[in-house]
Parts: structure tokens; C-alpha cells; sequence
């Protein structure tokens, strides 16, 4: 369903088409990078797209998305989640200055890597605008990482020919190993949270 949707989009719009998918994978999960680039790879080695065409429209959907997502971090701001965290059980507004030391401290790594790790490619764009990093340094940042993981995809894509979904399985392992990681790293988020909870109380 989701390939056919890809597939009907670029023969529409060519390269503009890619960036369209791209930009929509960034707000809408359910559209994975993993199918679109390696896709739109193949699809240049039948002379229907210029590759890279396909890889600067990609980019282009790519910053465009997170930007969108950045701005939502802004508009939520920090007091906002200060005023959630304080009506929640286990964390309370300080647990947010502290998050935000850390992006502070670390942000532009966690922007540029976070490009390059599924399930947090898009999501790492809110808490850089929570954090009001600079929008310049966020464009960057983003570009470059954005321009490395798509073009990976696209390239694999091209090498792969006709074999191209191959791609997607390699990632698809790739991505549960990343998703295992985060979901341990939740967990062990909720025991601390919750044991701090029963030694305040």
C-alpha cells in the first residue's frame, strides 16, 4: 500500500515526488525512509529519476519536515512542560531544566547522530526547539545528517537494482535493534523515576 502510494507520487512528480515522501516520513511514521530512498535509488537506474536530483529533493523534505518539528518544540516551549511536569507523579519541573542542561550541553550531537537513528530522526527535532537551539546550527546540523543517512539509502538503492527491498530488511533489523535499545533505556527511565518517587514519599 505504502509502495504503491511512493510509487504513484514520483511517477507524478519525479525528484519533487521523493521529497514529498520524505517531508511526510518526517511527521508521519507509518512512511519509513527505509522503503522511500532505497526506492527512489532503483527507480534512477531506470532513467525515470536523476539521482541526484532525487537525493537533494529528499534533503529537502528531510530539513523541511524537522523543521516543522522544531517549531512545534517552540511553540510547546519549556514552561509549558515545566507546568506538565509539575501536575505529573514522577517527574516535576526540575527533571526539565535538567533535561534541558543536557541538550544544552550535548544538542548538536544528538541532532546530527540522531539523523542517522530510526525512531529518533524526526523526534530529536522538538526537544532542539524546546531547547531554542539556533535554527542555523539546527539547518545544519540536520542538512548533514540528513544528506549522509539518504544518501545511503538512495546509493544502496542503485547498487541493489531490482533487489532494492533488501534494503529495507537490512534496516528493518537495524532499526528493532535500535528500537530494543530505546525501549530498555525507557524502562530503566520509568525504575529510576519510580524509585525516586517511593523514596521521596
Amino acid at each position: 500500500m505504502i509502495i504503491d502510494w511512493v510509487i504513484s507520487v514520483m511517477e507524478a512528480l519525479g525528484a519533487v515526488g521523493v521529497g514529498v515522501a520524505v517531508f511526510l516520513e518526517n511527521i508521519f511514521p507509518p512512511i519509513p525512509s527505509e522503503v522511500v530512498l532505497p526506492l527512489a535509488g532503483f527507480t534512477t537506474t531506470q532513467g525515470d529519476l536523476n539521482v541526484w536530483a532525487a537525493l537533494i529533493w529528499s534533503v529537502i523534505g528531510s530539513v523541511t519536515g524537522a523543521f516543522m518539528l522544531y517549531y512545534l518544540g517552540r511553540v510547546i516551549g519549556a514552561q509549558r512542560l515545566r507546568q506538565v511536569a509539575n501536575w505529573m507523579w514522577l517527574v516535576d519541573s526540575s527533571d526539565v531544566d535538567k533535561a534541558l542542561a543536557w541538550f544544552d550541553k550535548y544538542g548538536k550531537y544528538s541532532v546530527f547522530f540522531g539523523r542517522l537513528v530510526p525512531g529518533v530522526r524526526s523526534l530529536i527535532s522538538i526537544p532542539a526547539g524546546v531547547d531554542k537551539m539556533n535554527p542555523l546550527l539546527f539547518g545544519a546540523l540536520t542538512t548533514i545528517g540528513s544528506t549522509i543517512w539518504n544518501a545511503i539509502l538512495i546509493w544502496a538503492g542503485v547498487l541493489l537494482g531490482a533487489q532494492w527491498e533488501t534494503v529495507s530488511l537490512w534496516f528493518e533489523r537495524y532499526s528493532t535493534v535500535i528500537y530494543v535499545v530505546i525501549a530498555a533505556l525507557l524502562a530503566y527511565a520509568l525504575f529510576y523515576l519510580m524509585r525516586r518517587a517511593r523514596n521521596k514519599s
